[in-house]
């Protein structure tokens, strides 16, 4: 009976160790991203560590199993081999744990979200990793790595450095004993991973409490989380999460959307087959932009060009991460959750490209970017699809300053503008700009102008709009100019000042600028409102060029005036669904919206459509 109870304690320390452990874990958050609770009162912030406690014992109930294993075996045969097997296997789980954390504590102030199984985009390249982070962060890493490691271990001694089982009875009967507790314990510790007997099992809703994204944030298990995103990741269960739609009525839903008239007689060209250069400006997000939101001071120069170029005012990013929107630019696909199509050649390369309709017109087809394009299997994905060139910082020029993730954007340009001077026209060039990617160690001069939050990307936004502005001025100097038609569009949204969470819909709009000699005279200054999406890019750059747009069946013309206006955009775990009546979010595990903007008389359909949409385009991908 002793032994029982000292069995039963060593239980109980078991939790304990990573209930304490998880806490520790917040206060280490919370202390590196304090600025982040900035509208967060204490008392709000010291909840966090009660609503917490529902995932952080699912979490600690899936994370015993294995200590209890060793746990059991110490109980049938005390020694001390077993005791070191226990701790051992506690601490390891325990270091896993620590590094999804300490990996969350420093991309939290730049990705606004937990830890999610994209991560591993990023460990197949990680070189790619300790170069997008700046020394502060990898740091960082290490500091608060090292810091919850002698905690776990601290505590680990402090609560079994007097483990003993004595065990009075034979061995012949301790054995199957502990064998019916082994099965008994498990069976509770997994109980305790649901969440208890309810039909529905524990989610991530379950911490959730408050109106402030990063209080909830805070509250919600990383390991927990990490691990959800992990299963997702491996699309285990990415078709449960699925909006639950009969096939045939989302089918006819998304039909309806495309039966407009195709053809229309609005050209904005003076000839259809100018040069054709896309600058995919990283993460310029419309919010940060003086001409397209509240946000003023830091692009005069894109500003100046949109008033002589045509401006696309409510344009969506499809996707959070750059190969979700270079894919979408250039394939005109919308972008799925949890899903990276260019990650996956064998479907990624049974799309069509723009260039492939181009090529059929004599173009060349080139793409430039600054860093490494095995990040997201982005260079893969256009060598998949045809260009002729395509080029990343290998190719560069010797000599040249750079950041630690790639080259400053007005070297970029430069090179960019000797590539298309050796290029015979017409041609297709593309270049992919970095420096308003952390860590933003882009060539800084003078003071600074943003402070505040988000003054690191908001300054760098500065660099790259003057960056922008001798580009197209030395652009203006060549022969080609004349006959070349610039599309601007960002890969994907970012935080801002006035726009932190990428849940929200706001947080997603891009801009997308047409510009050059080629636009006829009454275009030049113009603005156009239709709500689309980088998908739509396609369709539209297409059909001014008197090509088949039927190879793109799910970008929408956004010059045509009898196209429908949505746009559909992922976020993690969910998506988003934005027309001219409004907007909602909806994460797909916590089955809740996290922004619902559309009047209640037409909320229902419109909610309707949104999950028709990503029905249709997810079971698209699946043929693929």
């Amino acid at each position: 009976m002793n032994a029982f109870k000292s069995l039963f304690i060593q239980l109980l320390k078991l939790l304990a160790f990573w209930i304490l452990l998880f806490d520790f874990q917040r206060i280490m958050f919370s202390i590196h991203n304090w600025d982040k609770f900035g509208d967060v009162s204490f008392w709000e912030w010291m909840l966090t560590f009660f609503y917490s406690m529902r995932l952080d014992l699912a979490t600690a109930g899936f994370l015993s199993i294995l200590p209890l294993l060793f746990l059991m075996l110490y109980f049938a045969h005390p020694t001390k081999w077993f005791k070191r097997f226990f701790i051992g296997i506690l601490l390891f789980e325990a270091l896993i744990t620590i590094l999804i954390h300490a990996g969350e504590i420093n991309a939290y102030p730049e990705w606004n979200h937990k830890l999610t199984s994209r991560v591993f985009t990023h460990l197949s390249n990680p070189d790619e990793v300790f170069r997008t982070a700046d020394y502060g962060m990898t740091i960082g890493f290490i500091i608060f790595s090292i810091l919850e490691i002698v905690f776990a271990w601290k505590i680990s001694r402090w609560l079994f450095k007097k483990m003993e089982i004595k065990q009075t009875s034979k061995m012949a009967i301790r054995i199957p004993f502990s064998i019916l507790l082994f099965g008994v314990f498990s069976f509770l510790f997994l109980l305790l991973a649901r969440g208890g007997w309810q039909q529905i099992p524990i989610n991530i809703n379950s911490a959730f409490f408050s109106n402030n994204p990063v209080t909830n944030d805070l509250a919600t298990n990383s390991t927990y989380y990490f691990s959800k995103s992990y299963l997702l990741y491996n699309r285990s269960e990415i078709d449960d999460l699925m909006p639950d739609n009969k096939p045939k009525e989302a089918e006819r839903i998304v039909n309806e959307l495309y039966n407009y008239q195709k053809n229309h007689d609005v050209e904005v060209l003076q000839n259809n087959r100018p040069n054709v250069v896309f600058v995919i400006m990283e993460s310029w997000a419309s919010e940060a932009i003086g001409c397209l939101s509240e946000t003023k001071g830091a692009t005069p120069n894109f500003d100046a060009l949109a008033k002589e170029g045509l401006l696309f005012t409510n344009i969506y990013a499809t996707g959070g991460t750059s190969e979700i929107g270079n894919s979408s630019i250039f394939s005109g696909n919308p972008a799925i959750p949890e899903i990276s199509i260019s990650l996956q050649p064998e479907k990624s390369r049974k799309l069509n490209s723009i260039n492939q309709d181009m090529k059929e017109w004599g173009y060349s087809s080139n793409y430039i970017f600054s860093g490494d394009l095995k990040y997201g299997n982005i260079g893969g994905y256009f060598l998949d699809h045809g260009f002729d060139d395509v080029e990343d910082e290998a190719d560069f020029p010797s000599g040249l300053k750079r950041g630690k993730l790639n080259y400053f954007d007005e070297d970029l340009y430069n090179y960019f503008i000797e590539r298309m001077n050796k290029t015979k026209e017409p041609f297709m060039h593309c270049a992919f700009t970095g420096s308003t990617h952390s860590p933003y160690d882009y060539p800084k001069k003078g003071k600074q102008k943003f402070t505040g939050t988000e003054a690191d990307f908001m300054n760098s936004v500065v660099y790259a709009d003057g960056a922008l502005k001798s580009f197209i001025e030395k652009c203006k100097k060549q022969k080609w100019y004349k006959n070349t038609l610039f599309i601007f569009v960002a890969d994907h949204g970012h935080a801002t000042p006035s726009s932190e969470s990428p849940s929200f819909n706001k947080y997603n709009r891009i801009p997308l600028l047409f510009y050059g000699e080629p636009l006829k005279d009454e275009y030049r200054g113009a603005r156009i409102e239709k709500l689309g999406s980088q998908s739509d890019i396609a369709a539209t750059l297409i059909y001014q060029m008197k090509g088949d747009i039927s190879r793109y069946p799910w970008s929408k013309d956004l010059l045509n005036p009898n196209s429908p206006e949505f746009a559909c955009h992922t976020i993690t775990r969910g998506f988003g669904w934005v027309t001219p009546l409004g907007g909602m979010t909806y994460q797909m595990e916590m089955k809740a919206f996290l922004e619902n903007t559309f009047p209640k008389n037409v909320e229902n359909v419109e909610v309707k459509k949104g999950q028709a949409f990503l029905t249709q385009i997810y079971a698209d991908y699946k043929t693929l």
